[in-house]
C-alpha cells in the first residue's frame, strides 16, 4: 500500500517507532493520508469512501500511470471534467479527476 501511493500519487512515508500508523505526506501538495491496519473483520476492498485525487491532464496521468503499472479503466466526461477510475493494492477505489480544474459550470 505504501509503495502504491508513493509510486502513482507522489506520496512519502513517515512512521514513528513502534507505531503501526503510515502516515503519508503529499511531496507537493494535496492531503496526508494514515494507513493504519484494518480490523480482523473487515474484507480487503470493503469500503465506504473513495479517494479522489485532482489532477488537470487525465489522459496523460493514465498514460504514465500505466506505463509503470497501475492501470485506470474508462476515462469517463463529465460537466466540463474527466475522471478515471482504479483500485488500490487492497482493492479500494482510488479515482483521477479533472472536476477541480474545470472552467464555469454549465449548471
Amino acid at each position: 500500500m505504501i509503495s502504491f501511493y508513493e509510486t502513482y500519487f507522489d506520496y512519502r512515508a513517515e512512521r514513528c517507532k513502534g507505531d503501526r500508523i503510515v502516515e503519508l505526506i503529499p511531496r507537493a501538495h494535496g492531503v496526508p493520508l494514515l494507513l493504519h491496519p484494518a480490523g480482523k473483520a473487515t474484507r480487503e476492498g470493503q469500503v465506504a469512501v473513495k479517494l479522489v485525487f485532482d489532477i488537470e491532464n487525465v489522459p496523460d496521468f493514465c498514460v504514465r500511470a500505466a506505463k509503470v503499472g497501475l492501470s485506470f479503466g474508462p476515462i469517463h466526461n463529465a460537466d466540463g471534467y474527466c475522471f478515471a477510475n482504479a483500485k488500490d493494492p487492497a482493492k479500494n477505489s482510488v479515482s483521477v479527476s479533472s472536476r477541480a480544474f474545470r472552467g464555469p459550470s454549465t449548471l
